[in-house]
């Protein structure tokens, strides 16, 4: 039995029915493909794979891989945690029209707080800062489109999924001057800037 109990919004529940009213079977198989790319198996897999690639090809960007893959495994982690401690009931187990219109179950039932796949995506979403400026904008918009398939599937409510971004990048900042700090260490005493 978790500790608290997780009520959704007026605004979460208008949203919920606007969705279930509106879905269609094509519009979830999409939603459901491109959740994936939210997954925690898949993100600490890519995770791992760009350490490892970064180990042998660009040694000199292990700090950031260093960075992703201990804010994936953090954020792995985190979401299965806070379900343990918070009651919420998913939005696809209070709908009828909307399985009518191929909204399918998402996991269990009361796990709906916070959403896990938001998790990695406020992080992936805030660590984008490490990137150039095309590629970040790329990110970001790529992590805020795969949180929104949690909310068009009705595995989370919106303020589920905005509670995990936000969580995220909170994750993500922390673990930063930790996991960076080896980078600004190893740069040599006359490239830094001296005040």
């Amino acid at each position: 039995m978790a500790l608290v109990t997780v009520k959704p919004t007026r605004i979460d529940t208008t949203i919920a029915n606007e969705i279930a009213q509106n879905t269609n079977s094509g519009l979830e198989h999409a939603a459901q493909a491109m959740t994936w790319g939210a997954d925690e198996h898949v993100l600490v897999a890519l995770a791992a794979a760009g350490w490892i690639y970064t180990r042998l090809r660009h040694p000199q960007q292990r700090p950031v891989a260093d960075h992703v893959l201990v804010v994936s495994l953090v954020t792995a982690v985190l979401p299965h945690v806070l379900k343990s401690l918070f009651d919420q009931t998913r939005p696809d187990r209070l709908t009828v029209s909307g399985h009518w219109r191929g909204v399918p179950y998402s996991g269990r039932p009361r796990d709906a707080f916070p959403s896990g796949h938001a998790v990695h995506m406020g992080a992936l979403a805030s660590a984008a800062d490490l990137l150039p400026p095309a590629s970040r904008r790329l990110a970001r918009s790529l992590a805020v489109a795969l949180s929104l398939t949690r909310v068009a599937l009705l595995a989370h409510w919106t303020s589920d999924v905005v509670a995990g971004f936000t969580l995220g990048i909170v994750v993500e900042r922390l673990f930063r001057p930790f996991t960076l700090a080896t980078s600004e260490q190893q740069r040599p005493e006359a490239s830094r800037v001296r005040p």
